[in-house]
C-alpha cells in the first residue's frame, strides 16, 4: 500500500503454516547433525546427512564463517621474503623519492604512508613481531602530521591475534589506498622499481594500492594537500560522475498573498519589481532553475494554506533583507548559556529565528522562544471542540494563554542529547541521543510522540527536511539513515563510510544529503535511488559540521583539522580552504544571500569569510577531471572579521531572513 507521499508503507506479510513447519524441521535438523558433528559420532551423522539431502555447507555455524572470512582477509599478507629488507626496502624507496626532480617528489612522496602501513602488517602478520617493532619506531614520524592518529592506532596491533577486529586494519585489508599521480611521475617511479627488481614493494603496490593516472603535468604542494587526508587516500576519478541537481525547485506562486499581506498597500507590480530588482536568489527560486531536479523526482508533502502564509511572510521579509559584502558585515547577536552545568551540547534556531533548541548531556531538551511570543500549551480536547475551525486566526485560539512561558523542558531520552532539530513548520522537534534513539516531539503539546529505533549505536546528529516530512540521522554504526516521520523504520540506508557519520545535511531541494565521517572525507547521497554520487576528500580529520549555500551548489564544511573547506557539487571539486580558526570549526552558516560565510568552534571565536570574492575568482571554464588544473583558494584575504567571545563555545550560528547574526554555546570558566 502506498503512502501519501508515494513511499511504499511497511507491510507485515504472513508465513504459511507449512513454510513455518518445514523452516523449523530443518533447524531441528541442523541442530541435531552439529550435536552429531561434535561429538565424533560419524556414521549416524552420514546417514541422517543422506537421508534429509543436507550438504556441508548448511551445517557451516555462522562463527565457522566468519573465522573463514577472517582467514581469507589476512591471508593477503602472507609472504616469505626476509623480515630485515623491510627496512631497507622503504629506506631505498624513500631515497629514491628525495632524490627526484622537485616536480616529481611531491607527487612520488604520498606512496609512503601505504607502503610503510602494509609493510609493517605484512611484518606482523607473519610473526615478525622485533623487526615490525625496529620498522615503526624507525619510520612513523617521517610520516605527515595528519596520519599520526591512524598511526598510534596501528602501533597498538603488535601480533597476529591483534589483528581480527581492529576496524582500522579491516579497512586497509579490504578496500585499497587511492592515490592520484600523472603519467611521468607514475612512469618515473615503475622504471626504479623494475631497474632495482623490488618484487616485494611491487607486490604490495600492485595488492594494497590503486594508482590513478591522469594525463597532464604533476600536482603541486598545494593541490596535493587540498585533496589528500582521507583514512584510504583521495578520490578515484570516476567517483563523482553522475549528474547532481543542485538547482533549488520552484517556488510556488505567492504573488496574490503577498499583495494581500503587504502593509505598505502599494500596487500589483511594484512590490514584484521591488523584490525582483532588490534579491536576485528569490528572482531565482521563482523561475525554472536550469539544474534543479524535476519537481516529482522525489514526493515532497503538499503545501498547506498555512505553509503559503509562511512562505509568503518569509518572502516580506526578504524584502527587508540587508545586502552583506566586504564593506557591509553582518550585525552579531550572541546568546551565551550561563550556569549550564548539566552541559549544553548541541542548539538550533528554527528557520524563521523564533525559536531556540538546546540539548544537554543529562538527556534533556530546553526550548525558548526568542521573540516577545511566549511558548503556550494546546487547549484540553473539550475546549478545543468550542473554536471555530474556520477562523483566520483559528492557530491563535487553540492555544491557552495561562500556560505561557519563556521556555519548555522535554525529558526522555536516556543519554546525552547530541542534536536537535526544528522542523521549517515549527511544529515538531527531532533530537538524536547516545540512548541510540531519535524522538519526534510535538511543539504544541509539548510532549514526545515518536521514538525510532534504527541505529544499533549512539547517533550523532539529525536534521529536517527543508520541506519538512522526511528527516536524516547519522551514527556510529557508520551509516546514515532518512526516515518519514510517519514510519517507523528508515525509507533509505546510506552506507559506504570507513567510520563514524559524525554530521548530516539535507540539501535545499531535498533530493540529496550530505554526511560528515570519522574517515575524514564528505558524501553526498541521492535520495531517489540511496547512491552515493560524491565523495570529496580534504579534510585532515573528523567532520563536525555541514551547511549548504542557499542556491544550493555549494557545500560548506568543518572539523577537527580546524579547517572549513567549500565545495562544488557540480564536480565534487574542492574550491576553498578556510584557515583561520585554532581549534574545531563546529558551526557554518551561509548568509541569505549566499555571500558571506560564518564559522564558528571550540577558539570561543566567530570568523566570517568572503565567499562572493571566492565564487568572482573561481575559474568555472576549467576541466576539473585533470588534477592539475585545480585551483583551491587558500587566500588569508578571504577573512573578513574575527569576533571573540568571553569563554564561550560557538555551538550554533545562525542567520536570520533580514541577515543579522546570531550565535549561540555556554559560558565555560577558563580553568
Amino acid at each position: 500500500m502506498a503512502s501519501k507521499y508515494g513511499y511504499e508503507s511497511t507491510a507485515v506479510v504472513k508465513t504459511e503454516p507449512d513454510d513455518m513447519s518445514l523452516k523449523s524441521d530443518k533447524q531441528t535438523l541442523l541442530a541435531v547433525l552439529q550435536f552429531l558433528k561434535k561429538h565424533n559420532l560419524k556414521g549416524t551423522e552420514s546417514l541422517l546427512k543422506q537421508e534429509a539431502r543436507i550438504s556441508d555447507d548448511d551445517l557451516r555455524t555462522n562463527e565457522d564463517k566468519k573465522t573463514e572470512v577472517t582467514q581469507a582477509l589476512a591471508a593477503v599478507y602472507k609472504s616469505d621474503d626476509d623480515p630485515s629488507l623491510y627496512e631497507d626496502l622503504y629506506g631505498d624507496l624513500k631515497k629514491f623519492i628525495d632524490s627526484c626532480l622537485d616536480v616529481h617528489k611531491v607527487e612520488l612522496s604520498t606512496i609512503l604512508y601505504p607502503v610503510f602501513v602494509h609493510m609493517y602488517l605484512e611484518l606482523v602478520y607473519n610473526g615478525h613481531e622485533w623487526n615490525a617493532a625496529e620498522f615503526y619506531s624507525k619510520f612513523w614520524q617521517d610520516q605527515e602530521e595528519h596520519h599520526h592518529d591512524d598511526l598510534a592506532r596501528l602501533s597498538s596491533v603488535r601480533k597476529k591475534e591483534h589483528m581480527p577486529g581492529n576496524q582500522l586494519l579491516e579497512n586497509f585489508k579490504t578496500s585499497k589506498f587511492v592515490l592520484r599521480m600523472s603519467r611521468d611521475s607514475y612512469t618515473h617511479l615503475k622504471r626504479h622499481l623494475q631497474e632495482k627488481r623490488l618484487s616485494p614493494l611491487l607486490t604490495i603496490i600492485q595488492d594494497h594500492l590503486f594508482i590513478d593516472v591522469f594525463d597532464g603535468v604533476p600536482r603541486t604542494q598545494q593541490q596535493i594537500q587540498a585533496t589528500s587526508g582521507g583514512l584510504l587516500g583521495e578520490v578515484d576519478k570516476d567517483a563523482n560522475k553522475a549528474k547532481v541537481f543542485y538547482g533549488l525547485l520552484k517556488e510556488p506562486d505567492l504573488n496574490i498573498l503577498l499583495d494581500e499581506d503587504d502593509d505598505a498597500g502599494e500596487g500589483d507590480e511594484k512590490p514584484k519589481k521591488k523584490k525582483s530588482k532588490k534579491d536576485p536568489l528569490l528572482m531565482k527560486k521563482s523561475k525554472n532553475d536550469p539544474n534543479a531536479p524535476p519537481v516529482n523526482r522525489i514526493p515532497l508533502p503538499e503545501l498547506k494554506d498555512q505553509d503559503l502564509r509562511e512562505r509568503a511572510m518569509a518572502f516580506r521579509e526578504a524584502k527587508r533583507r540587508v545586502k552583506l559584502d566586504h564593506n557591509h558585515l553582518p550585525s552579531v547577536c550572541f546568546y551565551t548559556f550561563l550556569n549550564a552545568y548539566q552541559g549544553v551540547t548541541c542548539v538550533d534556531i528554527s528557520e524563521d529565528s523564533s525559536l531556540l533548541a538546546a540539548g544537554f548531556t543529562d538527556g534533556n531538551i530546553r526550548v525558548w522562544s526568542l521573540t516577545p511570543n511566549k511558548l503556550k500549551d494546546m487547549k484540553d480536547p473539550d475546549d478545543l471542540d468550542l473554536i471555530d475551525k474556520e477562523a483566520d486566526d483559528v492557530m491563535e485560539r487553540i492555544f491557552d494563554d495561562k500556560t505561557a512561558c519563556d521556555n519548555k523542558l522535554l525529558v526522555g531520552h536516556g543519554g546525552t542529547v547530541y542534536a536537535t532539530s526544528i522542523s521549517p513548520d515549527r511544529a515538531y522537534l527531532l533530537s538524536c541521543s547516545d540512548d541510540g534513539t531519535i524522538r519526534l516531539w510535538s511543539l504544541y503539546i509539548w510532549t514526545n510522540l515518536v521514538c525510532y529505533k534504527g541505529h544499533n549505536f549512539p547517533v550523532w546528529d539529525v536534521d529536517f527536511s527543508p520541506h519538512g516530512y522526511y528527516f536524516v540521522s547519522a551514527g556510529h554504526d557508520r551509516t546514515a539513515r532518512v526516515w518519514a516521520t510517519d514510519h517507523h523504520q528508515p525509507v533509505r540506508i546510506f552506507a559506504g563510510h570507513l567510520a563514524d557519520v559524525d554530521c548530516c545535511k539535507f540539501h535545499p531541494n531535498s533530493n540529496y544529503v550530505a554526511t560528515g565521517s570519522s574517515d575524514k572525507s564528505v558524501r553526498l547521497w541521492d535520495m531517489l535511488n540511496g547512491s552515493c554520487v560524491r565523495i570529496m576528500t580534504g579534510h585532515k580529520n573528523t567532520i563536525h559540521c555541514l551547511e549548504f549555500s542557499p542556491d544550493g551548489r555549494y557545500l560548506a564544511s568543518g572539523g577537527a583539522d580546524n579547517l572549513a573547506v567549500i565545495w562544488d557539487l557540480s564536480s565534487g571539486a574542492v574550491v576553498a580552504q578556510l584557515k583561520g580558526h585554532t581549534n574545531i570549526v563546529y558551526s557554518l552558516c551561509f548568509s541569505r544571500d549566499g555571500t558571506i560565510l560564518a564559522t564558528g568552534g571550540l577558539d570561543d571565536s566567530i570568523r566570517l569569510w568572503d565567499v562572493q570574492k571566492i565564487m568572482a575568482e573561481q575559474d568555472t571554464e576549467v576541466d576539473t577531471t585533470i588534477p592539475s588544473n585545480i585551483t583551491v583558494n587558500d587566500s588569508p584575504s578571504l577573512l573578513l572579521g574575527t569576533y571573540y567571545t568571553k569563554s564561550t563555545t560557538v555551538l550554533g550560528l545562525h542567520f536570520t531572513r533580514c541577515n543579522l547574526l546570531i550565535g549561540c554555546g555556554p559560558y565555560l570558566a577558563p580553568s
